[in-house]
């Protein structure tokens, strides 16, 4: 085992499950990111409010947009949301429509929050995986959400919601995915050279890595590479991911001398759910615990090591990575942990929320 590794041995399966699970409850924000979409004006407490709720034009297309639509937006409120080819950079793919009419006839209250959320677990999982033609997997990066009407479309008795799925971050940002969700692989990961911001002692969504960060991606591996013959134990798991993540470490660092920078190598693990739904692929990364291993303390600056140069370089200029992560703007130095995590470090974006996605 390498001496990163081992320094942590136990806190890898905490902070592995801490992801996992911050994942999915953020990522459920569910009345939720996409409700306040359509519903900017009453916000996210949802029903309450008053505001006209009047949609331009595109928005009120892609509100009734059909199965198979993808939406997407650039205005925090989503004023601008629209369709767009879903070959193309998107947040949201309708996968159906549902209408509860029946359980909320003309006249009735628009929901609470809580009850809206008890909608999409109950009415937008049953169907994902026959849109999907194969398993929706429970942890990796497609979350079930839903879009709502308006307080005016509810007076009016639109009664008509859209199911859909979207990848939501650690902290609850939605991030752009590319291509139908049928064709994406759903492992949860993020490209190399992407840093995940520091929330508390958990982590966030992607961030430029000149500021505070938890993990700092440096590879990503496909376990499928290695066990050919079906689901390998989460032991063989670590075992094979020991040796390959310390290489990818050497190559992406230069040959850094983590120990002496303070800073713990780690990696994903897939559970049994996650391999039988396709997904094979785990991350590699660092990041630097607190003394007590109760969780993550920040670290500025890139740990890549520049082309030709010692490690701890500046990271190298190039675009955005795909799915989501950020650019790269080829500033910062050496990565360096901080005792204890940055004033102002990022908040998730809505209050959590249970997950819409099958319990494992």
């Amino acid at each position: 085992m390498s001496p990163s590794a081992d320094r942590f041995p136990t806190a890898t399966q905490t902070l592995r499950t801490r992801v996992v699970m911050g994942g999915i409850f953020a990522g459920a924000l569910i009345a939720l990111a996409l409700s306040v979409v359509f519903s900017w004006s009453d916000g996210i407490t949802g029903g309450a409010g008053g505001g006209t709720g009047k949609l331009s034009p595109a928005a009120e297309e892609a509100f009734h947009s059909p199965p198979g639509s993808c939406l997407t937006w650039d205005n925090p409120d989503a004023s601008d949301a629209h369709k767009v080819a879903c070959t193309q950079l998107h947040l949201f793919e309708v996968t159906t429509l549902v209408d509860i009419g029946a359980q909320f006839p003309a006249g009735a209250p628009v929901p609470s929050l809580d009850q809206w959320q008890q909608i999409a677990q109950q009415k937008c999982t049953a169907d994902v995986k026959p849109y999907l033609g194969h398993k929706l997997d429970p942890y990796g990066k497609l979350t079930t959400n839903l879009l709502r009407p308006t307080p005016s479309q509810w007076d009016d008795g639109d009664r008509q919601l859209r199911c859909g799925l979207q990848w939501a971050g650690p902290g609850g940002k939605l991030l752009p995915t590319t291509g139908p969700a049928k064709d994406q692989d759903q492992s949860l990961v993020f490209e190399p050279g992407t840093c995940l911001a520091l929330l508390g002692k958990g982590v966030g969504d992607p961030i430029d890595c000149t500021k505070p960060h938890s993990y700092e991606i440096i590879a990503t591996l496909d376990l499928k590479t290695k066990f050919k013959e079906g689901y390998p134990s989460q032991d063989d798991q670590k075992a094979w991911l020991d040796t390959e993540c310390t290489k990818a470490s050497a190559d992406y660092t230069g040959g850094a001398d983590l120990d002496a920078k303070k800073l713990v190598l780690t990696w994903d693990l897939r559970e049994q759910e996650s391999w039988d739904a396709g997904s094979t692929k785990v991350n590699c990364k660092v990041a630097s615990a607190l003394p007590d291993k109760s969780g993550l303390q920040a670290v500025t600056g890139s740990i890549k090591a520049a082309p030709g140069g010692p490690d701890g370089g500046r990271p190298q200029d190039g675009g955005p990575p795909s799915d989501g992560g950020p650019p790269s703007d080829g500033g910062g130095g050496p990565a360096t942990s901080n005792s204890a995590p940055p004033s102002n470090s990022a908040a998730p974006s809505n209050s959590a929320a249970p997950s819409t996605k099958p319990s494992s």
